[in-house]
């Protein structure tokens, strides 16, 4: 798979959350998927997502930033929201965020492998 090919799978996967289409998600990562060293599963890991919208009615993934050198996709993603109640232990409560999230993924077979994000939380709690 070329860079450019590997870039446009990941901006599938993207497309695939935006859209909440859960039921494809497995074209875009694999059974055995590990996020931050944890094998969470394929399962595991659409929990976590709808999880995600249901914090999050709103939340919407968009690409600030894209590198992409197979198996390996590197990103940094841009959100605007306003989750509801608690967000990664900062009580939000409906309030307008902005923030970050660094993550790299591996791919095998064309599916991701492995995830490992790391969220601006920082930027959360100065705007709170």
């Amino acid at each position: 798979m070329t860079s450019e090919d590997l870039a446009d799978r990941y901006k599938g996967y993207i497309a695939c959350l935006n859209e909440q289409d859960w039921d494809n998600l497995g074209r875009f990562v694999g059974e055995e998927v590990q996020y931050n060293g944890e094998t969470v599963g394929l399962s595991g890991y659409r929990r976590m997502l709808e999880g995600d919208f249901q914090s999050i009615p709103d939340l919407s993934f968009n690409i600030e930033l894209l590198v992409s050198e197979p198996p390996r996709v590197a990103a940094r993603l841009h959100f605007d929201c306003r989750p509801k109640g608690v967000l990664f232990g900062l009580p939000v409560n409906g309030k307008r965020v902005s923030f970050a999230e660094n993550v790299f993924y591996e791919f095998q077979d064309g599916r991701i492998r492995e995830v490992w994000s790391v969220i601006d939380k920082a930027a959360i709690q100065a705007q709170l």
